[in-house]
């Protein structure tokens, strides 16, 4: 599966520890990172800056759904879940 153009739930639901330019401690679930444009592009993509947990998301179904709607609710469970 591919990233749907400008979706960013992967960007918002779960929580990142790492840190990143802007947010030292990461940052909570359910927050909109920082370098998530009114788009719902990551500024960070392709930097060196960017978090590996953000480049070595993968895109699938089973956390993604059929819309950003369902993303945001499954990556919201699976962060609940696991934490």
């Amino acid at each position: 599966m591919n990233c749907r153009p400008g979706c960013g739930a992967c960007c918002v639901a779960p929580s990142i520890s790492s840190p990143m330019p802007g947010m030292p401690s990461g940052k909570p679930a359910g927050e909109r990172c920082l370098h998530l444009s009114e788009q719902n592009l990551c500024r960070l993509f392709g930097l060196p800056s960017r978090p590996a947990v953000c480049s070595q998301f993968q895109a699938d179904h089973l956390v993604c759904g059929d819309s950003r709607q369902e993303a945001i609710r499954l990556l919201g469970w699976l962060e609940q879940a696991t934490a």
